[in-house]
């Protein structure tokens, strides 16, 4: 099969792989109140985010109470549920994902969502616990990496940095394995969830492993032996941003809600839970956001 018509197939496939590789589970449920419906009242904010029980959230309770914002955060574990509810006005905004996430479901479940302020870009770095540098992995070694559509292509521009292997025109953030046309190494593309264990085990000497599940198997920052630059533009499909319908854009709410977000206060705890392992993009407008957006929903949809 040649690299386009791959690149197709795995591309018409992702909206069925968003709703199972990249979330947590197929259950949602409300926090803090049972009401179904977002919020049309000036005055509160009903966000949807994959975990409503971290600090940075009382944090930014707090500080939107001081403006006279009611701030209600839902925990949905569900990543399609999250952007089906601001679709469908049950949440005003959600928090949990970056761009190139947002514009799959746009183009793949005719969603008219649109980002209205950058939070942060996190890491996917590469870990090993048998090798201290990318130049010690050996010809043939076994790196594992997120199997999901998504992760998989930043994985692998993230491994053509380190100089383990070659993209076709250099990859983009909708590469496939399909793309590689040259390699030192096997790779081994599992569930997110198993890159960890890849590594434990022994299948695998390398993983390219994100934030959230290294912090969970255990890896420190010792283990890594490649990380992304993370003020590096071509991470801008990367950016994780508040999301709201296209119609709802111009709501005053989200300038607060942003400023708030951004305050030391708040961005001091989201930086602890993630043991500095992130760059804030505050510096992002919402236009510069939703530009980066309409880019990638046009290459998504070529690409179909």
């Amino acid at each position: 099969m040649n690299n386009s018509r791959a690149k197709n197939k795995i591309l018409s496939a992702i909206g069925v792989l968003a709703a199972g590789a990249l979330t947590l589970s197929m259950a949602a449920c409300a926090s803090d109140t049972d009401t179904a419906e977002g919020s049309t009242d000036e005055t509160k904010i009903v966000l949807g985010a994959d975990d409503g029980t971290e600090q940075h959230w009382t944090i930014l309770k707090d500080k939107l109470a001081e403006e006279g914002i009611e701030l209600e955060v839902r925990t949905i574990t569900d990543a399609v549920q999250l952007n089906q509810g601001v679709q469908d006005g049950e949440l005003d905004v959600n928090l949990f994902q970056h761009l190139i996430f947002l514009s799959d479901f746009n183009v793949n479940s005719g969603g008219t969502l649109v980002p209205v302020g950058a939070t942060a870009v996190y890491p996917l770095a590469l870990y090993s616990e048998q090798y201290k540098s990318v130049e010690e992995i050996p010809d043939g070694a076994t790196v594992a990496l997120p199997n999901n559509p998504t992760n998989l292509a930043r994985a692998l521009l993230n491994l053509q940095r380190a100089g383990l292997l070659e993209l076709e025109d250099g990859g983009d953030a909708f590469s496939t394995e399909a793309d590689i046309t040259s390699s030192k190494i096997e790779i081994l593309p599992v569930d997110s969830n198993q890159t960890v264990t890849a590594l434990k085990d022994g299948s695998a000497q390398a993983a390219i492993v994100n934030n959230t599940q290294a912090q969970k198997g255990g890896l420190g920052d010792d283990l890594i032996i490649f990380k992304e630059d993370l003020d590096n533009p071509e991470l801008a499909p990367y950016i994780n941003a508040f999301v709201v319908k296209d119609e709802d854009k111009d709501d005053p709410r989200w300038e607060t809600l942003i400023e708030a977000y951004h305050s030391t206060e708040v961005e001091d705890a989201v930086t602890e839970l993630n043991q500095g392992n992130l760059k804030f993009k505050a510096d992002w407008t919402a236009a510069d956001l939703q530009k980066e957006l309409t880019g990638l929903e046009d290459k998504l949809r070529a690409a179909k």
